[in-house]
């Protein structure tokens, strides 16, 4: 026999049913929301220690933890350049416990790899926007420039004489030179590197003329004489670098590039969880002595709220996934 629901005070029970069970459902996620957090909380960050991501999530974890009333402990999972991290915390349960310091890396990653096991915006939730470092164009010293628009109108007449170094195909001191060529119309030698620090010994020794370095790395080595830098790729001057001009400054208009940090979580995570380490981070970039810390290592502060930071990656995404396409770089 077939039952018909045709009255309709027996639907409404049954829809007030379905709603009950629902809610049932529901309640355990909202409590446990409701009760975060009560233990630890691992921060993936995908370098090894010691490196300008590391000093960063410890620097704003420290201070998160203390908010939180729970300790945020720092895990590092370097490898292929980020990927083994992300795809890590991606399939982590979404409970808050688990979260990624998310990076430029991952948003060019997108386009770079051609099998990629994550998505950097379906698979995670954005928590708040950390950090940035922006990066100094520098020459070796016996190189014959004094600025920016020397250098690009010495590539203009005389390509083949300069060799730029980079940290590793695809990284971002190598798409940084290959944005400054698309916007400036020049073309360089591109000599990779196993890393930043071998990139710029070569560039002290003079074995290679040009180089994106960041500007903790950066500072005091033109503090030495070791190298010689030549403009900023940030949008605005830095206060580390006051005297330093920007790239557009020096005649490229839209030039920017920097590395940047932030917090993500996997995707799922309860609204409320997001809330509140959002509150937390964003509590530890507004307080002095963070700051100070943070702009010591060389990092500009970002901030913002979770949908601020999802916006940015996007535009970080699509900005740095046309470079990549312009470069042909495809990594398998």
């Amino acid at each position: 026999m077939v039952t018909r629901i045709s009255d309709k005070k027996t639907r409404r029970s049954v829809l007030a049913l379905s709603a009950g069970a629902a809610a049932a459902l529901l309640a355990p996620v909202r409590a446990r929301a409701a009760a975060y957090p009560e233990k630890p909380i691992r921060f993936v960050v995908p370098f090894t220690p010691g490196g300008g991501a590391d000093v960063l999530a410890r620097i704003t974890g420290q201070f998160a933890s203390g908010r939180l009333g729970q300790q945020i402990y720092i895990d590092n999972k370097p490898g292929a350049g980020g990927n083994i991290s992300a795809e890590l915390v991606a399939k982590t349960e979404p409970d808050g416990y688990t979260l990624l310091e998310g990076n430029l890396a991952h948003a060019i990653a997108m386009t770079m790899y051609r099998h990629l096991r994550y998505d950097i915006e379906k698979d995670f939730t954005p928590v708040i926007a950390l950090g940035s470092v922006p990066f100094v164009l520098a020459v070796t010293p016996g190189l014959p420039v004094k600025s920016a628009q020397d250098l690009l109108a010495m590539a203009r007449v005389n390509a083949a004489a300069l060799n730029y170094a980079s940290s590793g195909v695809g990284g971002p001191s190598h798409l940084a030179m290959e944005l400054l060529e698309t916007l400036a119309s020049v073309k360089l030698t591109h000599i990779p590197y196993k890393g930043a620090a071998p990139a710029a010994e070569d560039l002290m020794a003079g074995r290679v003329q040009v180089s994106f370095l960041t500007t903790p790395a950066a500072v005091p080595l033109m503090k030495a004489g070791r190298i010689r830098g030549l403009a900023l790729s940030a949008s605005h001057r830095s206060e580390m670098l006051s005297d330093l001009p920007t790239i557009v400054e020096s005649g490229v208009a839209d030039y920017e590039a920097t590395t940047w940090f932030g917090v993500l979580a996997p995707r799922g995570t309860p609204d409320d969880i997001v809330r509140t380490l959002h509150q937390a981070f964003a509590a530890a970039l507004q307080d002095g002595d963070v700051h100070k810390r943070m702009q010591a290592a060389g990092f500009e502060t970002m901030g913002g709220s979770p949908q601020d930071f999802a916006t940015f990656i996007h535009a970080q995404t699509a900005k740095w996934g046309s470079i990549v396409k312009t470069a042909g770089i495809i990594i398998d």
